[in-house]
């Protein structure tokens, strides 16, 4: 519209000056067509001036008063993902929103900017302005990635989109739930088999001398076996407890590894033990959990280390901050897929053989939890068919 005006005031410009000149012609008088063309002119100008004048800017969408940043500026100092919506378009992202959805989302239909059904089914529906109930969405992102997304609208109609990561608490959550699955089963075996014999030594079973003594030495293997576990299970809920508090003893690992050298005299693997300690400086820590850590770790290579082959503790420092300590086993060796989840509770590599040699699924998880309250370190290596080393970085008590 506005490029018609122009070529119409044009027009009528080159209309005036040819009345100007045939009035010169006509007339011969050079300053009555002069008057004649200022005046045509002026009075073209002056009906055009409302149709060749720029129209003014619009004015933006919902403008921030004087002083206010826009909204964009806003958004983009939360770190969650946060988009805005304007009829069902992305008005404005975040970087936490451009880094999930893409930079391209920016003008984008919503619906092909969060590509999820139950995304796209809650935001091309109409509403009050009331929050409502929060959408979960499974799969945004990466396919193991939990988000919670919330809507609200704003006085202009516009939509402002929140999208809060629950990926960590359904994890946790998850581990809640396993965790309590495989704390009822593992005590429900043992329990299954000492309800299963008690009742046999009840009947006819009972009157054998032979048969009895067999029987209730299962029964006390298995009451033990439960023991084992109610004990570790308690132990790594009050490491847990504690996690946040950080021990403030001075502990000597020499002597607190011939401690649990001498109380695990009497195992069979015993003379397998192979130990070499350096001068070090005592570490920080609690030596109740510094000792169940020993016995933890050792006892494990003495387990699954093949017979006759040396378990190495080794001691000596790292630096001048750390004191390294290593327990080296010569046994089958542990798969590389399964090492990273070793430190799981009830995780087991083999379930029968480590049931039949007395383990519990706990002891690396508790291992884990100690080192991790004692502002240490905990890296396993193995190597199938040559071995496993265990080793753990402590921090040394500091001269004050």
């Amino acid at each position: 519209m506005q490029s018609f005006l122009g070529v119409r005031t044009a027009l009528a410009l080159v209309v005036a000056a040819i009345a100007a000149g045939a009035g010169l012609l006509l007339s011969g008088d050079v300053q009555a067509s002069l008057v004649v063309l200022v005046c045509a002119v002026a009075a073209v100008l002056v009906a055009a001036s409302g149709g060749d004048a720029a129209p003014a800017p619009p004015l933006p969408v919902a403008a921030p008063a004087p002083g206010e940043p826009a909204i964009a500026d806003v958004i983009e100092a939360i770190a969650e993902p946060v988009l805005v919506i304007a009829d069902n378009r992305v008005e404005a992202a975040n970087h936490g929103a451009r880094e999930l959805l893409g930079r391209h989302v920016l003008g984008e239909d919503v619906r092909v900017a969060i590509r999820h059904p139950a995304a796209a089914e809650r935001l091309m529906r109409s509403d009050d302005g009331a929050p409502g109930a929060p959408i979960h969405l499974v799969g945004l992102g990466t396919r193991d990635q939990r988000w919670e997304m919330r809507v609200r609208t704003l006085g202009d109609g516009r939509r402002v989109v929140h999208l809060i990561d629950r990926t960590g608490s359904y994890a946790a959550e998850r581990m809640r739930v396993d965790f309590v699955a495989n704390a009822s089963h593992e005590l429900r075996t043992p329990l299954a088999s000492l309800l299963g014999y008690v009742e046999t030594l009840r009947e006819d079973a009972g009157d054998d001398p032979g048969t009895r003594a067999r029987f209730l030495k299962i029964v006390f293997g298995e009451a033990q076996r439960m023991q084992r576990l109610i004990e570790d299970l308690i132990s790594l809920s009050r490491i847990e407890a504690e996690k946040y508090r950080v021990p403030d003893k001075a502990v000597d690992l020499a002597d607190l590894i011939d401690q649990v050298t001498v109380e695990l005299s009497g195992s069979p693997r015993a003379a397998d033990l192979v130990i070499q300690i350096a001068d070090v400086p005592a570490v920080v820590g609690d030596p109740t959990q510094l000792s169940q850590l020993l016995h933890n770790v050792i006892g494990n290579a003495m387990k699954y280390g093949r017979d006759a082959t040396p378990v190495t503790v080794t001691l000596q420092p790292e630096g001048e901050a750390m004191v390294r300590l290593s327990v080296a086993d010569e046994g089958e060796g542990i798969p590389p897929q399964h090492i990273p989840r070793l430190t799981e509770r009830f995780y087991r590599v083999d379930s029968g053989r480590s049931r039949s040699l007395g383990g519990t699924g706990l002891g690396l998880a508790i291992v884990k939890h100690i080192v991790e309250r004692h502002r240490g370190r905990l890296d396993i290596a193995s190597a199938v068919g040559k071995g496993t080393t265990v080793t753990i970085l402590l921090p040394v008590q500091r001269l004050s």
